[in-house]
This record gives structure tokens, C-alpha cells and sequence, in this order.
């Protein structure tokens, strides 16, 4: 599907405290700036239904929530946002720029979870019915500093489950862009947040040469 829409699809990912949500703010207001409509996401949420499940998903208190419900969850919530906000957008010409999207799932439910990889990878299919991004971008930093970011104000109950839990994480996500270098381009995510921006930009070029247009004007 990434190459049939008038629309571009970027994801940003990244463990827990790697600046994603900040560069997606960035990214949207340079966008609209240059006069492309940029619709910003997140995920779980983008949605009221969608916003509903992620109380659900992140709320603490849900401690005994088992991880086949917690993937479902998120496959649910990911389904929603696609048909309700995702392909509208993307078939009238949007740049879709979404904090998170399947590339989590499989960090956080297969590597990290350990739920079964090929369960993972189906589940993905049907929540982002079969949605592929055109660009993603994972924001990589050491464990500990994005740890010590993501929790500085408290914890949601998957921040909850450490620093190990956030490890194997990063590593899901390295192991991800080494398997499609193509589509998966990794950012270092240490430095001021001007910087890392500019890093991002120049994986983007390619997928939206408004920006560098924009630099060279």
C-alpha cells in the first residue's frame, strides 16, 4: 500500500524517553509551515475509541492484565486509528506522521513480552490492516538515558516494568532495522533536540524532499 496513495506515512519509534513525540511535533509544524497538511498521531490513542483503550492499556492499576489481551488491545486500538484517521488522510494527500505504530508491537509484545514472533507479526497485519509506513524512523539512545527520561515523572504501567523490560526493547528495535533497512532508518537520539531533529530530516529527504528544498532555499 506504500506505494499506491498521494499521501506520505512516517513513524517514529523508540523505547520509552527517546524523544519521538517531540520530533512528530517538530516534523508536523515544519510541514505545515511549508504548506503540507501534516496530520499527527500517536498510538495507542488518535482516536475517542482509540484514546479509551489506551487509559486501558497504560492505567497501572490493570497489573494483572494478561499479554495476549494486551496485544489485542493495541491491535484494536491500531485498527480503529487506520480506518477512522490513517487512510482518509493519507488518500487525500496528508503527511502522516505517527508516534508509534506496528514496530512497537513487535519490540514490546515479541522481543520484550515474549509473545510468539509469528503471532506478533500476524496480529500486526489485521490491527494495521495492511497499512505499511513509507518511512520509519527509531530514535536509539542508551537504555539507561531514555529510562531515566521516561520515567522522571512517574511511570504508566509498561514503564513500569523496568529497565531490563526497556533493553530488550531497544534491542527489538535494532534487530527490526537491520531485517528492512530500506523502510527503517535509525536516528541517534542523544543530543539537544535541534540536532537530532536535523539527523531525522536527512532520513526523510528521500520520502519528503520538501525539506531539503526548504534547506537549500
Amino acid at each position: 500500500m506504500a506505494t499506491t496513495r498521494p499521501g506520505v506515512f512516517i513513524t517514529l519509534e523508540g523505547t520509552d524517553g527517546s524523544g519521538k513525540s517531540t520530533k512528530a511535533r517538530m516534523l508536523g509544524e515544519e510541514l505545515s509551515a511549508l504548506g503540507r497538511e501534516a496530520v499527527i498521531l500517536r498510538e495507542p490513542g488518535g482516536t475517542d475509541i482509540s484514546e479509551k483503550v489506551r487509559q486501558i492499556l497504560l492505567d497501572r492499576d490493570n497489573g494483572e492484565m494478561s499479554p495476549t489481551c494486551e496485544l489485542l488491545l493495541y491491535e484494536a486500538s491500531r485498527a480503529q486509528l487506520v480506518d477512522e484517521v490513517i487512510l482518509p488522510a493519507l488518500g487525500r494527500g496528508a503527511v502522516v506522521v505517527c508516534d508509534r505504530f506496528y514496530d512497537s508491537t513487535y519490540a514490546y509484545q515479541a522481543c520484550a513480552r515474549g509473545i510468539d514472533e509469528a503471532l506478533v507479526r500476524a496480529a500486526n497485519q489485521i490491527g494495521s490492516c495492511g497499512v505499511v509506513p513509507d518511512r520509519t524512523i527509531v530514535f536509539d539512545l542508551p537504555t539507561e538515558e531514555s529510562y531515566e527520561r521516561a520515567t522522571r515523572h512517574g511511570v504508566d504501567r509498561m514503564e513500569a516494568e523496568g529497565i531490563s523490560f526497556q533493553d530488550r526493547v531497544r534491542q527489538g528495535y535494532l534487530a527490526l532495522a537491520a531485517e528492512e533497512p530500506d523502510r527503517i532508518h535509525v536516528v541517534l537520539g542523544s543530543g539537544e533536540k535541534e540536532e537530532v531533529y536535523e539527523r531525522m530530516v536527512a532520513e526523510l529527504l528521500d520520502v519528503l524532499p520538501e525539506l531539503g528544498e526548504a534547506r537549500h532555499a
